[in-house]
């Protein structure tokens, strides 16, 4: 009698994104736009979550002439997004759109780890 051995099948998990957030390239081509408008010319983007809103947290975003401390840079290409190690936690795996439609245009966020959003889409909790 023959035992057949069999040897189990290694699948290779997909790779974790370690940062904290990700641009689309509508989004990153936007911010360019917006940012060479600017003087003098910003260092990078600043993406963060702060307190407020009917829900309780709002994203923000905002040009910076220097990298803080305790940020974590995220580079698309020649673009540093800077995000503090707070609204890190709160942003690990969000994606921000640029969104253009007929009724209006903006940054969209999509973000895995929101619970809930208030009505009006500006504010969120976790």
């Amino acid at each position: 009698m023959a035992t057949a051995i069999t040897t189990p099948e290694v699948v290779n998990a997909p790779p974790v994104s370690t940062q904290p957030v990700n641009l689309t390239a509508s989004a990153i081509v936007k911010v360019k736009e917006i940012m060479a408008t600017q003087d003098p010319h910003p260092a990078g983007l600043r993406i963060g979550v702060v307190g407020g809103g009917c829900s309780g947290f709002q994203y923000s975003m905002s040009f910076e002439n220097q990298q803080g401390m305790m940020d974590k840079v995220v580079r698309f290409d020649d673009l540093k997004v800077f995000v503090d190690a707070t609204s890190a936690m709160y942003l690990n795996g969000c994606t921000v759109d640029y969104v253009e439609t007929l009724e209006a245009a903006g940054f969209k966020f999509e973000n895995p780890q929101v619970k809930s959003t208030c009505g009006c889409g500006s504010s969120f909790s976790v």
